[in-house]
């Protein structure tokens, strides 16, 4: 065998390709960036054979790219990849649990006439789930080697070894399949997989039968909606309770510190500041719980595959596709994730609309904006006779809003700045399974922590910042206003309010707006520091919410809500889109028109309603 072989390991995503190289290579690897790309180049020796050199190729769907990653993959294969020489065999991976999927692009591989072994990954999930496949008929079918492969386990890497050195020092003639069309490949897969399995399994029957329903042209759609719906209920209904124990626990820890402190400093601190304002924000944490407990439970059962591809066409309609879905759907999280995860999109002008629309979605730093608007004026009831609640329905109204909105600047975009046609959508639809607790507790643990980590250090700095703002200097003697009147906050508010004063917003929703762009929720925090400053002690008894009721309009809060439904109000979210886009030009033209929205809607909300409320 000759030295500085290369084989590179190829197959969709996550069908335990990077697994089997790193059991290949016992983990001896070296990671590096690609030249001019930002893909990850994996390359490592076969263990008990440094001769030979095992480079994991970035996942991909087939040799149209449709990404970075997967134009690296292409360009690999091909022999086009700078400073990449081409491999001279193949370990195709392919996931025995769904294997007509996996092999219409190891027969598109086959067309490149380079040696190839198939190793046929995750038997032990196919065999639990009782799908038997003959791996001899395949090979012969294949006219290639097959093997059996647990990667996790480390079962078949002998057998893998052997073949790598029987490949590699024979000559062997390649047979070089050609296809007509990608329909005349996706057939012969399905075909083939269907002549190799000897017993189907029953979660592929029990997916099958799933799958006539929830990816109905129209039930289908009526379902997904119906669970959203769902969802936004209980993020009400069901967080009523635990957000109460945490407001008498935020209560009972001010009345301890007015209690046991003189009145001065460090006692409005604590109390009008830190608690006030950190306080008013944690009390949401049951929100995010629930909120994440359905997006993580959808998730885990395979259903999120199948939301995306029911919303393909409604992306179409706007000049996307079914892939700039995942990203928007992560944005419901947090815009950052959402905007990173637009990199998977190749098209260059869908992935910058996907990247300039990402903030529309609702995230889950505006969930305690809405709250507390929503709480303070809207009542606690249900809709008529019906088992639907009114808090809960303007709650979806809000995210509804969001995703239209987005959906129309998308289409927009797509004929003004961002012109371009949008490419094809290729998805690979999961089994159904039933939830995995395990995982969505993992999950749900990760997002309380980063919210109240971020309730710790981001708006707890905002907060003591705003508190000594508004704090100092006091009032004069003989003022009948409160000392957050004349402050250094004050005056800021005071000058802001010649702008805001038009869509119904005072002199202490202004102080609040400015901060707030740290992160939406520190308006929150930044509002309850202002009034809890401003108030009389039984105001600040009531709690925010009851503050905002008596002192705020109708018109007032429902141009708030307005105003966070397109403000982008997140500095981190404005310097990922910089990093994403290699300048300052999107970003700066993305909050533009963000902030050009939220004042227009929040004006038009504010009009209307003082016009037809009163």
């Amino acid at each position: 065998m000759t030295s500085n072989k290369r084989i590179a390991l190829v197959g969709n995503p996550n069908c335990g390709k990077s697994a089997l190289f790193n059991a290949l290579t016992g983990l001896r690897q070296k990671v590096a960036n690609y030249p001019g790309a930002t893909v990850e180049r994996r390359t490592g020796p076969l263990l008990d054979n440094s001769s030979v050199e095992l480079i994991d190729l970035p996942g991909t769907y087939s040799l149209t790219p449709r990404s970075p990653d997967e134009e690296v993959t292409r360009n690999i294969l091909m022999g086009t990849q700078e400073n990449e020489a081409k491999p001279e065999a193949l370990i195709c991976v392919v996931d025995a649990t769904n294997l007509a999927q996996h092999l219409r692009f190891t027969l598109e591989l086959k067309s490149l006439g380079i040696p190839m072994i198939l190793a046929l990954n995750m038997t032990d999930l196919a065999a639990r789930e009782q799908i038997k496949i003959d791996p001899a008929l395949l090979s012969e079918k294949l006219g290639i080697p097959v093997i059996e492969t647990v990667a996790v386990r480390k079962k078949g890497l002998d057998a893998i070894k052997a073949n790598i050195e029987a490949i590699l020092k024979s000559d062997l003639d390649v047979t070089v399949d050609t296809w007509d069309s990608v329909a005349a490949r996706q057939k012969a897969a399905r075909k083939l997989a269907k002549e190799v399995t000897i017993s189907e399994g029953v979660g592929h029957k029990a997916t099958h039968f799933l799958d006539k329903i929830f990816l109905h042209p129209v039930f289908g759609i009526l379902i997904l909606f119906g669970l959203l719906f769902f969802m936004f209920q209980a993020v009400f209904s069901w967080a009523e309770a635990p957000m109460g124990w945490i407001e008498d626990g935020i209560a009972i820890l001010q009345g301890l510190v007015t209690a046991n402190l003189d009145e001065g400093f460090i006692t409005s601190l604590l109390s009008d500041g830190i608690l006030a304002g950190v306080g008013s924000v944690v009390v949401f944490l049951p929100q995010i719980i629930i909120l994440f407990a359905f997006v993580l439970t959808l998730e885990s059962t395979g259903y999120m595959a199948r939301a995306a591809f029911l919303m393909d066409k409604l992306m179409a309609s706007v000049g996307l596709n079914g892939r700039a879905f995942i990203p928007l759907l992560s944005s419901f999280a947090c815009a950052i994730p959402g905007i990173m995860a637009a990199r998977a999109i190749a098209d260059p002008k869908d992935r910058l609309t996907t990247i300039l629309i990402a903030p529309l979605m609702t995230c889950s730093a505006r969930l305690p904006v809405y709250t507390v608007i929503i709480g303070a004026f809207i009542p606690n009831t249900n809709v008529g006779d019906t088992f639907v609640g009114l808090q809960g329905l303007v709650m979806f109204g809000l995210y509804l809003m969001g995703i239209v909105s987005a959906l129309v600047i998308a289409a927009v975009l797509k004929r003004t700045v961002a012109k371009g046609k949008s490419t094809g959508f290729l998805l690979e639809l999961p089994k159904y399974q039933m939830p995995n607790l395990r995982f969505i507790m993992i999950g749900l643990v990760e997002r309380s922590r980063l919210f109240l980590r971020r309730a710790g250090t981001v708006i707890m700095g905002a907060t003591i910042v705003l508190w000594v703002l508004a704090s100092y200097p006091g009032a004069p003697a003989g003022s009948d206003k409160p000392d957050v009147y004349h402050s250094f906050a004050g005056m800021i508010g005071r000058a802001l309010e010649v702008i805001f004063a038009p869509i119904g917003f005072n002199w202490e929703i202004s102080i609040a707006l400015v901060p707030g762009m740290a992160a939406r929720e520190v308006a929150i925090s930044s509002l309850g520091t202002v009034y809890s400053l401003a108030g009389s002690e039984e105001a600040v008894e009531a709690g925010l919410v009851g503050m905002l009721n008596g002192l705020w309009s109708l018109p007032t809060a429902l141009a708030f809500l307005a105003w966070f439904v397109y403000a982008p109000q997140c500095l981190s979210t404005i310097a990922v889109t910089r990093r994403e886009t290699n300048g300052w030009k999107w970003p700066l033209f993305m909050t533009g028109y963000l902030f050009a929205a939220a004042y227009i809607a929040a004006f038009i909300t504010y009009q209307l309603s003082s016009a037809l409320i009163g």
